[in-house]
């Protein structure tokens, strides 16, 4: 990807796993990449986004990859306040709409930008954790990147999505790989066509293709990287 070594990226959610795998592949291609994490700026609070991108200027490649499960686990419907739905909403599409607003004009000024949003297996099926709100924001991020794929590309701006399967990459997929115990671990490997799990540079791998050049084509898409698990 010679073409990107004077590029500018933000890589959010790169405080390990995922994302800090992302920032450090575009790294490895020559892209000056800021990476971002809650600890620099809340990404669900558009003063904070809008300061943070005012800083770094003009930005060529947005992975919104921040998000998760807040910390949250499975309750009945009948059982989710207001603020626990609210609060994974905001992490998940809520941050990738407040960033994307954000580059979007420096993109459009320049005439080219690359947006990739990191949705989840959840978003296109259920979620394994059973957490309404997760699995709810994830397919909005699908219908984002759709929207904004649409709304984009006059401008020469490309929006795609990655959909990881399970892969072991924070403390929070550890804590819950490690509660399906033995059985519960071979049973989800099984259902994987390649019978194993995936690294955040499996993931990373998707994200290089889809700012390169050579996927100019190619917007609006949602690629499933989880090894064969959800196959459509």
């Amino acid at each position: 990807m010679s073409e990107e070594k004077d590029r500018v990226a933000v890589v959010t959610g790169t405080a390990h796993g995922i994302g800090s795998a992302i920032a450090a592949a575009l790294e490895a291609e020559g892209v000056r990449v800021h990476g971002v994490d809650k600890d620099i700026a809340d990404l669900t609070d558009s003063s904070a986004v809008n300061a943070f991108f005012a800083e770094i200027g003009d930005v060529d490649i947005l992975v919104n990859n921040a998000g998760g499960v807040v910390g949250q686990v499975h309750h009945p419907i009948e059982e989710i306040t207001d603020d626990a739905w609210a609060a994974v909403v905001a992490a998940n599409l809520t941050s990738t709409f407040l960033c994307t607003r954000a580059v979007a004009p420096g993109m459009k000024r320049r005439g080219w930008g690359r947006i990739v949003n990191i949705s989840s297996g959840a978003g296109r099926s259920v979620s394994l954790t059973g957490i309404q709100a997760y699995a709810s924001s994830k397919a909005g991020q699908i219908g984002f990147t759709r929207q904004m794929a649409h709304e984009l590309g006059p401008f020469g701006i490309t929006v795609n999505c990655v959909a990881p399967g399970f892969v072991l990459s924070n403390p929070t997929t550890i804590k819950q790989w490690e509660s399906y115990g033995e059985q519960g671990q071979a049973a989800l490997v099984e259902g994987i066509a390649v019978r194993k799990l995936g690294r955040p540079e499996d993931i990373a791998h998707g994200v290089r293709f889809f700012v390169s050049e050579e996927s100019s084509w190619i917007t609006g898409q949602t690629i499933s990287i989880d090894g064969g698990h959800a196959l459509f």
